[in-house]
């Protein structure tokens, strides 16, 4: 039986990929947008500053859940790209230090985008769907970096997966007032707290 020939690469033509840079400024516009405080962009709005009509926006998401979705995961690779994995042979205080450094960092900038999430996240699977997924991607990474210190203990993985999330950042550094250096020194102590226990 002759082996079957490799199938030829597939050609993008010069409309699917006029279309896909289209969308792709789309989603970076509604990204941009939150990250420089607006906290509930419009469609009009997000489609000015990608440089596009009101329709091509909408030829391109069905709605705003749709864009929600393409922004979220836009916003999960950014994250990943300026993450720096945190080796689990260092001692323990430094582990505890680069892990908060690191989680600062991510908070301070995703700061915009949350605030902006939490408004609409209650009436939004998409956003919801973002937050689990961004939930077990911190649980992941403190199993990674303290896995001997957890030693299996859920409930211990769970508390310290809540200092972790924004939430307990904001309340720091909104509620509380306090500067980045000083929420990033109290979530230290209470992740070394609960770790050394």
């Amino acid at each position: 039986m002759p082996a079957a020939s490799p199938r030829p690469p597939q050609r993008i033509d010069g409309r699917t990929a006029r279309s896909e840079r289209t969308r792709a400024a789309i989603v970076e516009a509604h990204v941009t947008l939150l990250r420089e405080g607006d906290l509930r962009p419009t469609a009009d709005r997000i489609a000015k500053h990608a440089g596009v009509s009101l329709r091509a926006l909408w030829s391109h998401f069905a709605d705003m859940e749709a864009l929600f979705a393409a922004s979220g995961r836009l916003i999960l690779e950014q994250r990943d790209d300026c993450h720096e994995p945190i080796p689990a042979g260092l001692p323990l205080d430094r582990r505890i230090e680069a892990y908060c450094h690191q989680r600062a960092r991510q908070l301070e900038q995703i700061a915009p985008v949350a605030k902006a999430s939490s408004l609409k996240e209650p009436f939004s699977p998409a956003l919801q769907n973002h937050r689990r997924t961004h939930i077990q991607r911190v649980r992941d990474e403190l199993r990674a970096v303290f896995g001997p210190e957890l030693a299996g203990d859920e409930d211990l993985l769970t508390a310290l997966t809540a200092l972790s999330m924004w939430p307990t950042w904001g309340t720091l550094r909104d509620a509380m007032r306090l500067d980045p250096d000083r929420a990033r020194t109290t979530l230290e102590t209470m992740v070394r707290a609960l770790l050394t226990r």
